[in-house]
């Protein structure tokens, strides 16, 4: 708790650089790490409406259901095991989650009205539920940097990047037989869990699920390959020679037509189409690329430009740079809020 402490009193000594504008109903969100900040941006003037401290390393943001709250990992490679917490309406910093023993916070989702996440450190992914301000459920998946999270709407399948085993796991609720010797009046079973390892390429960290649920798409930075799984199959059926060297994020459009990749040294964003699984564009961006968020209407993607300190905007429909927000030094997560 000393951590958590520690990382909130910074926070609420610096108040927000920005603060001059309510926070428009759709909102991209998007974290510099350099200036420890999560920046609100309105997405149609594309300007900051106001920037939030959320502590130190801040890797990847998600947005609750509602649009009003946001998380934030503090990754530190393992050296903090924090969660910011940022009231989007107030544009404030809440007190921080201590995940305790859960160190190397990384990747999250909110679902099912919980905030999930890996902790690398741990060869975790856990789940925090801000109804009860408690962590609760962990699992374990013997994986070296379990990195990115993806949790199904109905919460009956996740899936993990495991970044130095290179491998993709596929994790399923099972219900767990009652005992044959249990005693009338025991408690029912709860639900186990069965984990698939998947070998893929070296360096496996960006991925996305297909909007049909068939899929799974993974980039591999070390390999510069993207593999594709049969999800009903649980296998490899193809590995795409794509030329994403260092690449970290990968989305799909909401379409499901094409494939978004991003590699942090190289300037180019490469879109494949999803049905010939062939690259299509290479469309520079700047000097490398990370994070990728899409607009839920899918007209625009938002594009990390860490290097150059600046978010693309991109035309989905065109493949082409429509835009910039600036926000701030060095951005990477990002995530769209929508307040109900």
């Amino acid at each position: 708790m000393r951590v958590a402490s520690a990382v909130l009193a910074a926070i609420l000594c610096f108040p927000g650089l920005i603060s001059a504008q309510s926070t428009p109903k759709a909102a991209l969100l998007a974290l510099s790490k350099q200036d420890h900040t999560l920046a609100i941006v309105d997405p149609v003037t594309l300007k900051v409406v106001a920037k939030v401290p959320v502590g130190e390393d801040p890797h990847e943001v998600v947005a609750s259901t509602d649009g009003k709250t946001a998380y934030v990992s503090n990754y530190g490679f393992g050296a903090f095991h924090t969660l910011a917490v940022v009231d989007l309406v107030a544009q404030k910093p809440l007190p921080p989650i201590d995940l305790g023993a859960l160190r190397g916070p990384h990747g999250l989702t909110f679902v099912g009205g919980k905030t999930w996440f890996t902790a690398e450190l741990a060869k975790a992914i856990g789940r925090y539920d801000p109804a009860t301000n408690k962590i609760d459920w962990i699992l374990g998946t013997g994986q070296n940097r379990t990195h990115m999270i993806y949790v199904a709407p109905d919460i009956k399948r996740i899936v993990t990047t495991n970044v130095n085993s290179a491998t993709v796991s596929i994790i399923e609720p099972t219900p767990l037989p009652r005992p044959p010797a249990a005693l009338p009046g025991e408690p029912a079973p709860t639900m186990d869990w069965n984990e698939t390892v998947v070998k893929v390429g070296n360096g496996s960290e960006g991925f996305d699920v297909s909007p049909d649920e068939k899929e799974i798409w993974v980039a591999n930075a070390k390999d510069g390959t993207v593999s594709v799984i049969d999800i009903a199959a649980k296998k490899v059926v193809d590995t795409l020679d794509a030329n994403v060297h260092s690449a970290n994020r990968l989305k799909f459009t909401p379409d499901g037509k094409h494939v978004l990749v991003a590699s942090l040294e190289q300037g180019d964003l490469t879109i494949l189409d999803a049905v010939t699984r062939k690259v299509i564009k290479r469309l520079p961006v700047g000097h490398g690329a990370a994070g990728i968020v899409m607009q839920p209407d899918g007209k625009r993607a938002y594009v990390a430009c860490t290097p150059d300190n600046d978010v693309a905007v991109i035309d989905l429909r065109t493949f082409t740079v429509v835009g910039h927000v600036d926000a701030g030094h060095g951005p990477d997560g990002m995530a769209w809020a929508v307040r109900r």
